[in-house]
């Protein structure tokens, strides 16, 4: 008789005993309340009496699904995002909440849309950091009472129109031929700078368009063109000039 009492203990024990690894916490009931948390190991959980619900601690990558969402300036997007959480108190993951993995995925959904509401497309598309930021902010905030940890949230692709799309490619395109008129123009400027210097320069210097002409004939002359242009410097010019005046004097 006394085996049969202890083969039935042992079988008792043996059927108790729950596992709990590093990633887990375990959450453990007597008679449907909640007694503590079980941290990793080898636990007993005596069977109809007490009951014990384990829970992943480790952080997890939710994939939250394309959101219609319409922006303040009431531009139709496609947006889909990425939420990194992890649980921080296992009790309150399943005593405050039914189901915490369904309930951050839809309160992660429903912050998307309004943040992106809050936000006119160009925002969005240039600080998509910082409307990440503010998401993550908000949900954090509201699973707290739950125990989750929200650490980060990425918005992985804003899909527009393509209409708008059209429309963004022309502006982009007037933007860049802006510029170069711009670019151009400045060149032009800077052009004539120069040469306005060049030929202050050049009228200081006795003599210096004359080597300068010279030299440009030699760079010509290394080309297989015959035809030279040549530019009389003006103090030949003024000379002429000179020599005209004094025979038109009286004598």
């Amino acid at each position: 008789m006394g085996w049969y009492v202890g083969i039935a203990i042992l079988f008792i024990i043996l059927i108790s005993i729950r596992q709990v690894n590093e990633y887990q916490r375990g959450v453990k009931f007597r008679l449907g309340k909640y007694i503590g948390m079980r941290n990793p190991g080898w636990r007993l959980v005596v069977p109809i009496f007490e009951s014990m619900q384990k829970v992943d601690i480790r952080v997890k990558a939710v994939d939250v699904p394309n959101q219609e969402a319409i922006t303040k300036d009431n531009i139709s997007t496609q947006i889909n995002a990425v939420i990194y959480y992890r649980v921080a108190d296992a009790s309150r993951a399943v005593l405050a909440v039914e189901n915490f993995r369904y309930a951050v995925s839809q309160l992660a959904q429903t912050t998307m849309r309004n943040v992106v509401g809050e936000l006119e497309l160009d925002e969005l598309l240039a600080n998509r950091e910082q409307a990440s930021a503010r998401i993550r902010q908000i949900v954090d905030t509201l699973t707290d009472p739950w125990g989750i940890k929200v650490d980060n949230v990425e918005l992985k692709d804003v899909a527009l129109p393509e209409d708008m799309k059209r429309v963004i490619g022309k502006q982009a395109e007037a933007e860049r031929e802006r510029r170069a008129v711009v670019i151009k123009a400045q060149g032009e400027v800077e052009a004539a700078t120069n040469l306005s210097q060049a030929a202050v320069m050049l009228s200081n210097s006795p003599g210096a368009l004359h080597l300068r002409t010279l030299s440009t004939i030699n760079d010509l002359s290394s080309d297989d063109s015959n035809t030279v242009i040549f530019a009389v410097p003006l103090e030949v010019l003024r000379a002429f000039e000179t020599i005209a005046n004094l025979k038109k004097k009286p004598e």
